[in-house]
This record gives structure tokens, sequence and C-alpha cells, in this order.
């Protein structure tokens, strides 16, 4: 049995214009993309396993983003910053197969 969510999105005209325009921009990363997919399906009226059988990802997910976008609006769209340390990465010292003997 599907649930409802308790998160209803109604967008303002300034909101829906940007995520139409950021759900149609095929230059941005594609998490930014589902997100603003999510949104409008949600604004439509979509539950969210609707919204993930049909963006192809987990109900989950969609009810993470659809709770962010009812508590912080475009804002909660964006990442945020991650508990831990920071990747680090050593730096490159050229390209495998190179150096002494070969």
């Amino acid at each position: 049995m599907p649930r409802n969510s308790p998160y209803r999105i109604v967008l303002s005209r300034d909101e829906a214009r940007e995520l139409t325009r950021r759900a149609a921009k095929y230059t941005l990363p594609y998490y930014q993309v589902v997100r603003a997919k999510m949104i409008l399906l949600a604004a439509e009226g979509w539950g969210n396993d609707q919204i993930a059988a049909t963006l192809h990802t987990r109900r989950e997910i969609v009810s993470l983003w659809r709770k962010r976008f009812y508590r912080e609006r475009l804002a909660g769209l964006e990442d945020q910053a991650r508990p831990g340390r920071p990747r680090a990465f050593p730096p490159r010292r050229g390209r495998a197969g190179q150096g002494a003997g070969v």
C-alpha cells in the first residue's frame, strides 16, 4: 500500500521556474537534475513510490529530498558539509609504466 508523505510540496512561481530550469539543463551535474525533477513531480502530487520508480531511484532517497526541500526550500537541495575527515589524495607521480627500467 503506498504511503502518503506528510511533506506536501507547493511551489512559488520562482521556485517552479528555477526547478524547471535545473531539470532541463543537461550541463548540470546529474544529481542536481534528479533532485529538481523529484521536487517538480512531488509538487504535481506524485507519491514517493511513483517518483522513485520514474526516476529509477529508491523511495528513501525521494523522501529525504522532499523533506529537505519542504524545510529549507531551494537551499535544501544543495550538498551540505559531511562529517569526518575530508578526502585526501596523494600527489600523482606520473603515469604507470614510466620510470627506471621501462
